[in-house]
């Protein structure tokens, strides 16, 4: 099998063109691919495929070979293979996922994509549709219980589903391998959740780390991002756009609260091709 592993901000991949190759069990084939040990090593398989409705669709898969809805970061590297690789040549395209198909900007100097911005959709804020269990008609800053101590959570779905926590403690110093498994698995989220921890820096950037539901802590999280902004947006620590700082880089999401879009901005690099036997 030919693939490409690629990041954005640190959240990485590993890419097949599924235009000319077949995977016959995408689940075993995520699971084999993520092992750092045993196979490529990344957060998991996105696969590049024909669409009926839209340029392109992505289907990708998580670590533990469970399907992911959508993928800031993964789907800004899908609009770098599409044009790098010569699959299209514009430059305004659309990619259908799992959570809807998704407009793309791709920012090409000297004949690669260097980033891209995307349309992320907008936000959804019902207990129901995130899902989370609730009664009210939305999770913004509510209290939850784990282990004696109290988390000011604000859920929300962009695509997948997010839990923000905004912090005093310094986020570098959480232990995410022991705090980010109970929360993915809170009876409260029926269908897992993201869980983004964040910090609040003097110059009105946030710094965020965050664990993700099937493949643990990340490097990065785009949906994670760009959830972050709108909890911070709609709780007043930051206006209508904010710099977001995870482990693997910085991203840069914008809220059209007109239209009630959001938009994230940021690189997509390219690793490197190599064949794996399957």
């Amino acid at each position: 099998m030919r693939f490409t592993k690629m990041h954005g901000a640190g959240n990485d991949y590993v890419y097949v063109n599924c235009f000319d190759e077949q995977i016959e069990d995408r689940v075993k084939t995520a699971i084999k691919v993520s092992n750092r040990n045993f196979g490529v090593g990344s957060d998991g398989l996105i696969c590049i495929c024909p669409s009926d409705v839209a340029d392109f669709a992505m289907d990708m898969y998580n670590i533990d070979g469970s399907r992911g809805m959508m993928c800031g970061n993964g789907i800004r590297c899908v609009g770098k293979y599409v044009y790098d690789k010569g699959l299209t040549d514009k430059t305004h395209i659309t990619i259908e996922t799992a959570s809807g198909i998704k407009k793309l900007w791709l920012n090409v100097e000297d004949g690669k994509v260097e980033s891209v911005k995307v349309d992320m959709g907008s936000p959804i804020f019902e207990p129901a549709e995130i899902p989370v269990l609730s009664d009210g008609k939305d999770f913004i800053s509510k209290e939850i219980e784990l282990d004696g101590r109290l988390w000011t959570v604000t859920a929300l779905s962009v695509g997948n589903p997010h839990a923000v926590i905004f912090t005093s403690e310094d986020v570098d110093n959480l232990d995410l391998e022991k705090i980010g498994p109970k929360f993915e698995h809170l009876p409260i989220f029926p269908e897992r959740v993201n869980t983004e921890f964040v910090n609040i820096l003097p110059d009105g950037s946030l710094k965020m780390r965050v664990w993700e539901r099937g493949s643990g802590e990340t490097l990065a999280c785009g949906t994670g991002a760009t959830a972050t902004m709108v909890a911070a947006s709609l709780l007043g620590h930051c206006e209508n756009s904010a710099k977001i700082i995870l482990r693997g880089g910085e991203l840069f999401i914008e809220w059209d609260r007109e239209e009630n879009k959001l938009y994230m901005t940021g690189q997509a690099e390219t690793v490197f091709d190599g064949e794996l036997y399957i």
